[in-house]
């Protein structure tokens, strides 16, 4: 696992500096402490941050051809690395070392652009061809692995994160209104954009070309797609018996390294299967981790040490208190733009404390979004019985029954999910996936801004997710909901949270569930065998009840959170004023500081729950300081 950067003058008739690569690698040593280097050819340059995984002694990137032809910087693993190289050896190549970058550079002699095709595994990389005088950047199908990139007077820079792509030059530093619009919404900036107008993320699934010669301007175009209407023909026991080879094979190839290895165990049934499938290709026990936290109901030692006694892992637990806010701060500066999902505080606490021990983790990220395992999906298939009640007549019941229910004040509460429940019988079926998703409702985003907002030309947030929609081939309506999160949610919040949370101590974090071909063969699934009858991830249980104890398939699903509502009430509440009601916050003009005032009072009061809100707005104006805006 690495960090890659890179200068592309396509139409500037100039060398690029070494210095400018040298400063862009530096402020990403977090992803690679083991070796760095720079490769320059004149209008082009790579630079380079390794991790080293496989082939310690060999693999120093960026990597070129013995006629230095064809030149990669390789982010990320290559799963069948193994097998592509002995097709290439077959075919006359010899290779020099053993590991998977050297694997790429003759792959794409061997096949141009359309080797991306042929690759399993979690990758972003840039390949400068010298005979073609042309860039290829590249990422992968389920986007696993960040680029970011922007073009500018004939100039292409890209990284693997903002902070790094910050230090090229002429990076645009304006502020994109609308991304921080959809930020306050979706917890995170949604791709193909970011917080800054000009710099992009390269899609999940995309390649984009540059070229010397022809002068355009690049445009991403996908290399793969996922289709969720050509459903399988086989039965829900054949379908589970499949769904145990392709995850067991996933897991399998993700077992190889040439340092030590673990697992994150959180005692929910997906890192069980994880672990349960490792210690079935594992000879000897292995290293897995849980955190622990003081507060009872985000706490889940005692499910996890049940799964570790029964497939025999060194389990290793430890107590932390996320509500450090040294740890929040840090944070905001590895994740380069706004981001907001509480869930990155316990993530990247479980990767400190995991790194302390091994280099490299297996996680089952991406199971909840492809075989129907969130609650919400479960809510959206129950609220559809809400429409055929006339939408006045359910609005008048629920303002009736709001006025009696008390307000939600926490997560994770009785109340809480009744008012959520409540409001959703009164939404449309258009906005209601909104509705469940959203944090930050579009009426008090427009009082909580302050001019600089209030005059930007901003569209509705719910345009991205009516775009989605309308994309969506999935045939049920629910398993639509599901396909949206795995093209918006899955990239843009979980997995980007994995990478920059563990690449921040500089571990390697590993899913086998975005294996592709499972993630294809879950798509193909009739939503029946994924949830019915109020049962969630139907097939997934089925599939590996045996290395899941009876204890955890009875247990209620427990997301990965943290009490941030009582925080901001007690030990978080000063840090709270001074940042969002500062001279430096009101005259930034992005925020209205009487809104967020009184935000925190009825929040401290015990009046509504701001808690999502009040942090959304805590990160984005942490960053504003961090990046000087």
């Amino acid at each position: 696992m690495c960090g890659i950067a890179g200068i592309f003058n396509y139409r500037r008739d100039e060398p690029v500096p070494p210095d400018s690569l040298q400063t862009m690698a530096d402020a990403m040593v977090h992803r690679g402490p083991d070796e760095e280097g720079r490769w320059v050819g004149g209008r082009v340059g790579l630079a380079h941050r390794r991790l080293s995984i496989i082939d310690l002694t060999h693999g120093q990137q960026p990597m070129s051809t013995d006629d230095g032809a064809v030149v990669v910087s390789f982010n990320g693993e290559i799963y069948n690395h193994h097998e592509l190289r002995q097709d290439l050896e077959a075919a006359g190549v010899a290779f020099k070392t053993t590991c998977d970058t050297e694997v790429l550079l003759h792959l794409y002699r061997a096949r141009g652009v359309d080797m991306v095709k042929a690759l399993n595994g979690m990758f972003a990389f840039a390949i400068y061809d010298a005979s073609e005088r042309r860039l290829l950047l590249a990422r992968d199908r389920m986007g696993q692995k960040p680029l970011f990139y922007f073009v500018r007077d004939g100039r292409l820079a890209f990284a693997s994160e903002l902070t790094a792509l910050s230090k090229a030059p002429a990076f645009p530093r304006d502020i994109r209104e609308q991304s921080l619009h959809d930020y306050l919404t979706y917890q995170y900036v949604p791709s193909p954009h970011t917080i800054f107008r000009g710099v992009r993320k390269l899609p999940p699934g995309h390649i984009l070309t540059c070229s010397l010669d022809d002068g355009t301007e690049p445009e991403p175009r996908p290399f793969w797609s996922l289709d969720y209407s050509d459903k399988t023909t086989a039965t829900f026991a054949e379908s589970a018996r499949r769904l145990r080879t392709l995850v067991r094979d996933a897991v399998s190839a993700r077992l190889m390294s040439d340092v030590p290895l673990g697992a994150f165990l959180s005692g929910g049934i997906d890192s069980t299967i994880t672990v349960g499938l490792m210690a079935e290709s594992i000879d000897q026990p292995f290293k897995t981790f849980t955190i622990g936290f003081p507060e009872a109901k985000y706490d889940e030692q005692r499910f996890a040490e049940i799964a570790a006694r029964q497939h025999a892992t060194e389990h290793r637990t430890k107590v932390v208190n996320p509500q450090d806010f040294s740890v929040v701060e840090k944070l905001v500066r590895h994740y380069g733009e706004p981001y907001c999902d509480a869930s990155m505080l316990p993530t990247y606490l479980l990767s400190c404390f995991t790194r302390e021990h091994v280099t490299v983790a297996l996680s089952g990220d991406g199971a909840d979004e492809l075989f129907g395992g969130y609650y919400r999906y479960l809510v959206m298939q129950h609220a559809r019985v809400f429409d055929l009640c006339p939408l006045p007549v359910r609005q008048a019941l629920a303002r009736a029954m709001l006025r009696v229910l008390p307000p939600k004040t926490e997560e994770r509460t009785l109340f809480g999910r009744l008012n959520r429940i409540v409001a959703l019988a009164a939404s449309t079926r258009e906005n209601r996936y909104l509705d469940v998703i959203s944090r930050f409702p579009e009426g008090l985003k427009q009082s909580v801004y302050g001019p600089r907002m209030q005059d930007a030309d901003l569209v509705t947030s719910d345009e991205l997710l009516r775009a989605e929609f309308a994309r969506a081939t999935a045939g049920h309506p629910t398993e639509a909901v599901s396909e949206v999160d795995v093209h918006t949610y899955l990239p843009g919040d979980i997995l980007t949270k994995v990478d920059i949370a563990s690449m921040a101590t500089s571990l390697e974090v590993r899913s086998p569930f975005m294996d592709h071909r499972v993630v294809e063969f879950a798509a193909s699934l009739p939503w029946r065998y994924k949830q019915c009858c109020g049962v969630r991830k139907r097939i997934l249980t089925t599939a590996f009840g045996d290395l899941v104890p009876p204890e955890l398939k009875r247990r209620p699903k427990m997301g990965f959170g943290v009490p941030i509502a009582r925080w901001f009430r007690n030990e978080w509440r000063s840090t709270l004023e001074d940042v969002l009601l500062g001279s430096t916050a009101r005259d930034r003009g992005f925020l209205d500081a009487d809104t967020i005032r009184l935000m925190i009072r009825d929040h401290c009061e015990l009046r509504a729950d701001y808690s999502y809100g009040l942090w959304a707005l805590l990160l984005f104006e942490l960053w504003c300081r961090q990046f000087g805006i």
